[in-house]
């Protein structure tokens, strides 16, 4: 048997400190990527990004009138920040009443058959390695407290935070300015040239934008940022590639 000496640390040990006056175990800490703002920014700046680089090139190539393409990049700009809004909010609206429908139906539940759910959650418990006595005593002492019991039932059973339902209105406004930053990149160019030097400079800055969206991308996931970054590269380049032979091959014509 190993003696200890004073002063000797066990096993574990360290990560325990602070109640001696020792310094304490780092906290970890987690953004909140449940309420829908974060995932609609995203979403959004890529989106307004591939879908407006590829239809300004799409129109570029088939015309070589800038104000055909500043047109057709401004219609895609409002009418896709529109609509990328209007789907995050009707989206996220039908989530949040659906969960909150849930968390009413486990509330109702909590209070008329509390004996019931105790038992379901102290047999959850012991599903999970804990022992019989150790999750009977849990369950009955998350029990005591109403509003402990529904989140903790919310967030065992249907795996979500009452608190953290998300907000469809924050999720559509951040969806809208996100895709129309996105869109707008590609189309600046077009502002100050036209023909073959602003759909070069529209391709340069889509080019840099898609990387940046891909190293973005990557702070959220934890991913490589060189992987993010090709990934979102090829996507976006892909698309407009193919949008630009389509209007190189159809073509319009008309006066710039």
């Amino acid at each position: 048997m190993k003696v200890e000496r004073p002063g000797e640390e066990r096993p574990g040990q360290t990560a325990r400190k602070g109640r001696a006056g020792h310094e304490p175990a780092p906290e970890h800490h987690h953004r909140d990527i449940q309420g829908g703002a974060a995932r609609a920014a995203v979403f959004g700046i890529s989106d307004g990004l591939t879908t407006n680089v590829s239809l300004i090139l799409g129109v570029a190539g088939a015309t070589t009138g800038p104000s055909f393409v500043r047109l057709a990049g401004l219609a895609g700009l409002i009418g896709g920040a529109f609509s990328m809004a209007a789907g995050e909010y009707v989206s996220m609206r039908a989530q949040t009443e659906l969960l909150e429908r849930e968390i009413e139906i486990e509330r109702v539940e909590i209070h008329r058959r509390p004996e019931q759910e105790r038992r379901e959650l102290a047999t959850l418990y012991r599903s999970r390695g804990v022992a019989s006595e150790v999750a009977e005593d849990m369950a009955a002492e998350v029990m005591r407290d109403p509003d402990l019991a529904l989140q903790t039932h919310a967030r065992e059973e249907l795996g979500i935070r009452v608190d953290q339902l998300g907000s469809p209105w924050q999720a559509s406004i951040s969806s809208f300015l996100t895709f129309a930053i996105g869109a707008l990149i590609p189309l600046l160019p077009w502002f100050f040239a036209k023909g073959g030097v602003a759909t070069l400079a529209s391709v340069l800055l889509g080019a840099l934008a898609a990387i940046g969206v891909g190293v973005g991308l990557s702070r959220f996931t934890g991913r490589s940022a060189l992987r993010s970054a090709v990934r979102q590269l090829c996507i976006t380049g892909v698309a407009s590639g193919v949008t630009y032979l389509i209007g190189k091959a159809v073509g319009v014509s008309g006066t710039p």
